[in-house]
């Protein structure tokens, strides 16, 4: 009988990906940050007919690196046992073939076999079994670091805690705005857990890639899927695309500006320069008339009269050779007709000063119906509130203080009424 190699056992969980609690942070099945799809694994370069002989080995969350195989073949998703600085360490191949070639030259990577590490050989079980050891006291670790840094006063965030498959090194992640001087730390750390310990500090968009999160959008955040490069946002990106500058709405996890606000920039680049300028005036018949609102890809204008109080506070929609001819008119020294000859139809007014358009104008909707439904139920929950504290309020002493208090008012009462009835006798016996 021929022998049957088995593949070693990663995931230990037993359950499936859609529903473990591990999915997108383990080493099983694709499942991890930066994944690639090598659809070139299996294709010989055409020069020299030779697989390349660098393989790209992933490790804990965005962590990569290239590694030289000596010859030998690996394929994607294998576990492999790596060199280390000391040591060895475990990850699995993420890309091999010619996919790993051109991920190096788009890195701009020089590999060099003397420089880089070797992949020692297929990881075993013995090895995944130790690696999974470690990185179940991963979290552990990371809370009992936190209550260390705590109590030592050192202002820094520790984000992530990795430790080296064979246990002989643990890399500590952290962001921190200044400087920090964790000589002590280490001397503490290196003590509670007994291993070589290493502090990096990281930005805090690479701390978000390695986390991972959901982004506003409801997907994945780029910077932990496929995003590699962060290159700077500026609000300027936000004006180009006419959106509003708030804050809230243009950072992301991170606490920066979204990377994805660079994603379409280009477009809408190349898109406004057959627009004119926001400042530009146009002179008509009428008066003069400012831009007050552009759409972009539909090629539409919206202008006011700069004269609200003779004009009116209306915006006139007018497409991009209307402009153009009401520009060439002025470029001449000529008034052009007034915009109601241009435009295509008004698009609402201008809130008058003091004034704010409400969301049912904008909408054609009433949004406030959701405050008057809150608004009928706080009532309802007063009135039973005050009925709660009615009936808690009608104990045996409560009622005896009642029925004096009413007894008190119906002899004030009385005696008020007899008052008047001798007052209208003794006015009368002195008529008579």
């Amino acid at each position: 009988m021929e022998n049957q190699v088995t593949e070693p056992e990663i995931c230990t969980t037993q359950h499936a990906c859609s529903v473990c609690s591990r999915a997108g942070t383990c080493d099983w099945n694709g499942v991890n940050k930066h994944t690639v799809f090598d659809v070139l694994r299996d294709i010989l370069p055409p020069d020299t007919g030779k697989p390349f002989d660098f393989v790209e080995v992933r490790f804990k969350n965005t962590r990569k690196d290239f590694y030289y195989t000596r010859g030998q073949r690996y394929y994607v998703g294998q576990p492999v046992a790596v060199q280390a600085a000391s040591g060895y360490d475990v990850g699995t191949v993420s890309a091999a073939g010619e996919t790993a070639r051109l991920i190096a030259r788009e890195k701009g990577l020089n590999l060099n076999p003397d420089e880089r590490m070797h992949v020692l050989h297929p990881a075993n079980q013995r090895e995944i079994d130790r690696w999974h050891q470690y990185r179940a006291r991963e979290e552990s670790v990371k809370l009992r670091a936190r209550e260390i840094i705590r109590d030592l006063g050192l202002v820094m965030k520790l984000s992530d805690v990795e430790y080296q498959a064979d246990g002989s090194k643990a890399t500590f992640y952290y962001t921190a705005d200044e400087r920090v001087d964790f000589r002590e730390l280490i001397k503490v750390l290196a003590k509670e857990f007994s291993t070589r310990i290493e502090m990096r500090q990281i930005g805090y968009r690479q701390e978000a890639a390695r986390l991972g999160a959901i982004g506003s959008c409801g997907r994945e955040l780029c910077c932990s899927t496929w995003l590699t490069d962060f290159r700077s946002v500026s609000t300027q990106a936000a004006k180009y695309q006419q959106l509003s500058l708030n804050p809230s709405k243009l950072t992301g996890q991170c606490g920066k500006l979204k990377c994805c606000l660079n994603f379409e920039l280009d477009a809408y680049m190349d898109a406004l320069t057959e627009f004119p300028e926001r400042d530009q005036i146009l002179t008509t018949e009428k008066g003069d008339a400012r831009s007050v609102k552009i759409d972009v890809f539909k090629g539409l204008v919206w202008y006011a009269y700069t004269d609200e109080e003779e004009n009116g506070n209306l915006w006139y929609k007018l497409n991009l050779q209307q402009v153009d001819e009401i520009l060439s008119l002025n470029r001449e020294g000529k008034k052009s007709p007034p915009l109601e000859f241009y435009a295509d139809e008004l698009k609402l007014d201008l809130p008058v000063a003091g004034q704010v358009i409400g969301s049912d104008e904008l909408l054609g909707d009433d949004i406030s119906r959701f405050d008057k439904k809150n608004k009928r139920k706080r009532k309802k929950r007063k009135k039973k509130s005050a009925q709660k504290q009615n009936k808690q309020n009608k104990t045996p002493q409560a009622q005896s203080n009642q029925r004096n208090k009413t007894r008190a008012s119906k002899s004030k009462r009385r005696s008020k009424s007899r008052k008047n009835e001798n007052n209208q006798g003794s006015r009368h016996s002195g008529r008579d």
